[in-house]
């Protein structure tokens, strides 16, 4: 079965500082995007990641474990654009598309989410399909994208972790996955079956919907609990929430949640 296409379909990849969806910084992003009409393009950057401090902009530190993983180290990144450099363009390039990726509804979508809201450049994420590779392979054959290339391609993955690479084998591994299972041919259906059941408000997942389609906390003392009803007998747990180490993207949800109460 071939993936039928209404719009543009952006696969996607990035390397960062490290794992902190909340705090850290991408250091490499590649995109490869496909058009109905069979047509392509794509573009690998690589991206010096800083933060404000004392009104200055600094160069934020690498962990040595995340090097370790994709081989990209402070000194690689000196001379490159920041996010906010591409940002503009990055968002005209996902504008009429959706999105494909590996693992990427928990740790890429919500990352790339946070980013573009740092610097104040708005992309309706929430509003695109997003196909997760990594959900139809753990539900299939669960194991890692390398393994995944060589189950599906009958290929060796030889410079994984360098984001081109995977993005490119992500690609071929959901054509690999189309042709080999009785999977929907469409990103609308693809999209859903690879969210799963749960539903949520924010990428993080830390509000999800109940049955009836209401936010609920999906952590903490009041997981499962409504938001608006532990808001309404407990308001300081919204200060903390905002004080808290969450990602912005989740924090402006509860915050739009909490101001409806105050309506």
């Amino acid at each position: 079965m071939n993936l039928k296409l209404t719009r543009p379909l952006v696969f996607f990849d990035l390397e960062t500082t490290g794992l902190n969806i909340a705090s850290d910084r991408i250091v490499e992003l590649s995109y490869y995007k496909v058009f109905p009409n069979g047509s392509s393009e794509g573009k690998t950057l690589r991206l010096k990641p800083t933060y404000m401090m004392l009104g200055q902009e600094v160069q934020m530190h690498i962990s040595p474990e995340a090097s370790a993983v994709h081989g990209i180290y402070d000194e690689d990144l000196v001379n490159c654009p920041t996010f906010q450099d591409i940002a503009s363009d990055l968002a005209a390039v996902l504008e009429d598309a959706d999105l494909a990726g590996y693992n990427s509804n928990h740790f890429d979508l919500p990352l790339l989410a946070e980013e573009f809201m740092r610097v104040g450049v708005h992309v309706d994420l929430k509003a695109k399909r997003m196909i997760d590779v990594f959900t139809i392979f753990q539900r299939q054959e669960p194991r890692t994208l390398v393994a995944a290339y060589k189950f599906y391609c009958g290929k060796d993955l030889t410079n994984a972790h360098a984001a081109d690479a995977d993005t490119m084998a992500t690609y071929e591994v959901l054509m690999a996955q189309l042709q080999r299972y009785d999977l929907p041919g469409n990103v609308d259906e693809l999209a859903d079956f690879t969210a799963g059941s749960t539903r949520f408000a924010d990428f993080a997942g830390r509000i999800a919907y109940d049955a009836e389609g209401v936010e609920i906390f999906n952590f903490g003392k009041y997981k499962g609990q409504r938001v608006t009803d532990v808001f309404r007998r407990d308001s300081g747990y919204y200060g903390w929430i905002q004080q808290g180490d969450f990602p912005q993207y989740t924090k402006g949800v509860f915050a739009r949640i909490y101001m409806s109460l105050r309506r």
